[in-house]
């Protein structure tokens, strides 16, 4: 059996890919960035993006990469 994720997590995330399809792919440490990037998740430390709810954006992240690598099939 797979992971069964909440509707909120799904849809943040194919928004997200949906308005930036160009910025997310396949590996989720990128995604993990980008997700901080453009939601209020994440706050800029130094010049980096840390999290601020670390398990949501992970979440997200983990979603969005599951969904391009099915999109794109690779």
């Amino acid at each position: 059996m797979g992971n069964i994720r909440q509707t909120y997590i799904k849809r943040v995330a194919i928004e997200l890919i949906r308005h930036y399809p160009n910025d997310f792919s396949g590996d989720f440490a990128k995604n993990k960035q980008k997700v901080l990037e453009l939601t209020d998740l994440g706050v800029s430390v130094e010049g980096r993006m840390q999290a601020t709810h670390k398990k949501l954006a992970n979440r997200i992240a983990g979603y969005a990469t599951r969904y391009m690598k099915r999109k794109r099939g690779t």
